[in-house]
């Protein structure tokens, strides 16, 4: 091994460190800019933020087109590189969004009967430098592995030259002008009559949804006579919100990160569009081998009274129906793991747990295994996207039902946003609490599991307390 090679990956910290916030100005105009952000500072899970841009290589899949996990897997094989055991992560890799829609190319699944925003099934950024955050620390690096450079030398010359790029980026705030953004897409946005029957809701004035209320309690007793029919055992169903952008999003995302911190939050710029996300789950991770997933089910409102919460919290935990929908999901992710883990590694060490965010109450589960030899984080992804809690159980007959139910395309809802180092590590949210700004539209889908037990009026009312953090950000 040369000395170069030794010396790659090239990592810079910088003093003092610049704080998340002022990081994303600066970088925000640069191509495929890309935030994935633990702005609720658990140590546990928030412990580290990743800002990157400007990848060497960048790419879209449509919904309906085959191939996309390969060209992704081939880009992973081709650029693999090892990591500094001592800093965060991700240190460069593939980066973005991986839609709901995705999950059509894994199975044969119905189209979404609307679908005005054509949201890629895949968006991907080859990216080789990175920004990494240690918020427990209060430490941050640039990290660069020189790609697309091949030769030892020239990859470290590269490398060398990328800090610095991405410093001096850093030193002035190249952002664009603020409301740039937003002047576009209000000149492009698309047309009222062009999109899917939207009915005015309570909130902000302006906003809509494809349910109206009484829709959408239908739609749920659909979905529980499916599983008394013997279906489904659960089926996610979500209303889809509507807002005219107001501002750019970037301006939204700094607001949201603010008035409702999560720990797998994130900002990437796909060009035409942009994903905003406040996620509180993690889809799946993978590193060195080690699996887990997190998969949220059960919820209750969160008050400003200490009180209120404790006995709101305390009733979720007693809830048979909560515990039942989340049960159901643990199952359904025991058996997706256990398609590429090795034998008896796969194993539920926390079940149904209370965790509090800022304006809800979730019941958590953890789930972990061990990849077998020969599997890929790529095959994890093939085994288990999309997340079950998000689908139902079992999850393609859940799937068949959302389509048939819902009348409008998920798009990046339901998917997930996230990571896939070049050493073989993965990160991947869920994309709930997510709003999608494209076309001149802000969408931001909220919805929850149907189970026997679901009560229409309730199913309803949840959606609307998952969607108050999202509404709290939109001015």
């Amino acid at each position: 091994m040369t000395a170069a090679e030794r010396e790659l990956p090239l990592a810079v910290e910088l003093r003092p460190p610049p704080d998340v916030e002022s990081a994303l100005m600066a970088l925000a105009s640069k191509p495929h800019s890309l935030l994935l952000d633990s702005a609720m500072r658990d140590p546990r899970l928030g412990r580290y933020s990743f800002l990157t841009a400007d990848p060497f290589e960048f790419f879209t899949v449509p919904a309906d087109q085959p191939g996309g996990l390969e060209r992704l897997e081939h880009n992973l094989k081709q650029w693999h590189a090892p990591v500094l055991s001592d800093l965060p992560p991700f240190q460069g890799g593939a980066a973005g969004l991986l839609s709901y829609d995705l999950g059509r190319s894994l199975e044969r699944l119905p189209r979404p009967r609307i679908d005005e925003f054509q949201t890629p099934a895949m968006a991907i950024g080859l990216y080789d430098t990175v920004l990494a955050f240690d918020h427990v620390e209060h430490r941050a690096w640039l990290i660069s592995q020189g790609f697309p450079e091949t030769d030892p030398r020239q990859r470290l010359l590269r490398a060398q030259h990328r800090i610095e790029q991405f410093q001096a980026w850093l030193r002035g705030d190249s952002r664009n002008s603020a409301g740039s953004e937003v002047v576009a897409a209000a000149n492009n946005r698309l047309p009222a009559e062009e999109l899917a029957p939207q009915l005015v809701v309570a909130g902000p004035k302006g906003l809509t949804s494809n349910f109206s209320a009484d829709g959408y309690r239908a739609a749920v007793e659909r979905a529980i006579d499916y599983i008394c029919a013997g279906d489904v055992f659960q089926v996610n169903l979500a209303q889809r919100l509507l807002y005219p952008a107001v501002d750019d999003s970037l301006a939204l995302y700094l607001r949201l990160r603010q008035c409702n911190p999560a720990p797998f939050s994130g900002w990437f710029d796909l060009g035409d569009s942009q994903i905003v996300s406040a996620s509180p789950e993690r889809f799946l991770s993978v590193r060195d081998g080690h699996v887990e997933a997190r998969p949220i089910k059960g919820t209750r409102r969160r008050t400003s009274r200490a009180e209120a919460d404790l006995f709101a919290g305390d009733d979720l935990l007693q809830s048979e129906k909560d515990r039942a929908e989340n049960v159901m999901i643990v199952d359904l992710l025991r058996n997706d793991l256990s398609r590429v883990c090795e034998p008896d590694s796969v194993r539920v060490t926390q079940l149904c747990a209370l965790e509090s965010f800022q304006f809800v109450q979730h019941l958590v589960s953890v789930v972990e295994g061990t990849l077998a030899a020969g599997q890929t984080a790529i095959d994890l992804v093939r085994a288990a996207f999309p997340g079950g809690s998000i689908t139902g159980a079992p999850k393609i007959r859940a799937m068949e039902i959302i389509a048939q139910l819902e009348p409008t395309a998920r798009g990046a809802y339901c998917g997930s946003l996230g990571y896939f180092g070049f050493d073989g590590s993965m990160d991947l949210s869920i994309l709930i609490r997510t709003i999608t700004a494209a076309r001149g539209w802000w969408q931001f889908p909220v919805g929850g599991g149907i189970v026997a037990q679901s009560s229409p009026d309730r199913e309803y009312e949840e959606t609307w307390h998952k969607a108050e953090g999202l509404l709290r950000a939109l001015r």
